[in-house]
């Protein structure tokens, strides 16, 4: 398995960059449990979803449904319209993306600077809602009917699991069978469904839990806004069909607030995490101190903070939402050091 994971010294596109991301022990126990985050932001552009966004254009290409000159259409929140930018700039395509201005501008901006073709669903709206079914009824009907235009409908496009399971493998490569636990963000249902689908054919019996913000409807109601971007179901919008509640045990919910709130703390140790990683940790962490003697939980974290500076990591941003709260930022900066303490 080792020789297929290593990268060759020297690459020749920015996608043969994708992957190998390395794992970082954050917190532990005294018991010897302890919490590592899969990096995924050392990805190109940032993030794991090139790793899906590859693996849908491969598929397409395979059935000849999209050939030289073609055109990917999708509707995205920032990530996924990224690794489709790298790999359509690559391979000779034409990319337009189907957003809204729930985005975080940096993504946006970064998606333009690759060539991408924007279309926004509220073009004439100035606020940031999240239209997530409205961008995904426009991607299909732009799409309809045109030769060589592919709609890679990422949140039911099977592809899109595929494309995670080399995470599967580098993690057995990594720790071989001592994972416990695997827990990730729940969006499109790929990267956490994915990678826990392909591990279980690699190590024995571990816990998969899901993360998804308040307000999202995967896991349940009530349904509300929320700010986390690029996760979870919003109201109005159909639970992807990769979302297999057969992989996952349990299924949780974090409030922007603290998720938010982690992100900020641990940008304190000098790691930046997105907020939807956030939520990922702020849960991860709170259960660590109850697992089991030994246990390794492996956090899947998304994407880097880089693109949040305008967003998560702006006070006046956060205030005007009444997403700040130093108290909550407070606690889990305690909670942090305490279990930063003991590895």
């Amino acid at each position: 398995m080792s020789g297929a994971l290593e990268r060759p010294a020297v690459v020749t596109r920015v996608s043969d960059l994708i992957g190998r991301t390395p794992l970082l022990e954050l917190a532990a126990t005294e018991t010897g449990s302890r919490l590592l985050l899969k990096l995924e932001m050392y990805n190109p552009t940032g993030t794991a979803k090139i790793r899906m966004a590859r693996a849908m254009i491969d598929a397409a290409e395979s059935t000849g449904a999209l050939r030289t000159g073609g055109r990917i259409i999708e509707s995205t929140s920032g990530n996924t319209g990224l690794g489709l930018a790298v790999v359509a700039a690559e391979r000779g395509y034409t990319f337009t993306a189907v957003v809204d201005r729930h985005a975080a501008a940096d993504k946006l901006r970064t998606m333009k600077a690759l060539g991408t073709e924007l279309v926004y669903v509220d073009a004439d709206s100035d606020g940031e809602e999240l239209h997530t079914a409205a961008r995904e009824e426009l991607a299909e009907d732009m799409a309809r009917g045109r030769d060589n235009t592919v709609f890679t409908e990422q949140h039911n496009n099977p592809a899109n699991g595929v494309g995670y399971f080399p995470v599967a493998h580098e993690l057995a490569e990594a720790l071989g069978d001592g994972i416990g636990v695997l827990i990730g963000a729940v969006g499109t249902g790929g990267g956490l469904c994915g990678t826990s689908r392909e591990l279980r054919t690699l190590i024995p019996r571990f816990t998969t839990i899901g993360v998804e913000p308040k307000g999202s409807i995967a896991f349940g109601g009530p349904a509300h806004d929320y700010y986390q971007s690029g996760t979870g179901t919003p109201e109005g919008a159909g639970i992807g069909a990769l979302v297999d509640f057969g992989l996952i045990d349990e299924g949780v919910k974090v409030g922007d607030v603290e998720a938010f709130a982690t992100c900020r703390a641990i940008a304190r140790t000098g790691l930046l995490i997105g907020g939807s990683a956030g939520g990922v940790v702020h849960e991860a962490l709170t259960r660590l101190p109850g697992l089991p003697p030994g246990t390794t939980m492996v956090a899947l974290i998304n994407d880097g903070g880089e693109k949040y500076m305008d967003t998560v990591f702006d006070d006046d941003w956060m205030a005007e939402r009444a997403l700040l709260s130093p108290r909550t930022e407070r606690e889990v900066e305690e909670h942090l050091t305490k279990l930063r303490g003991n590895r």
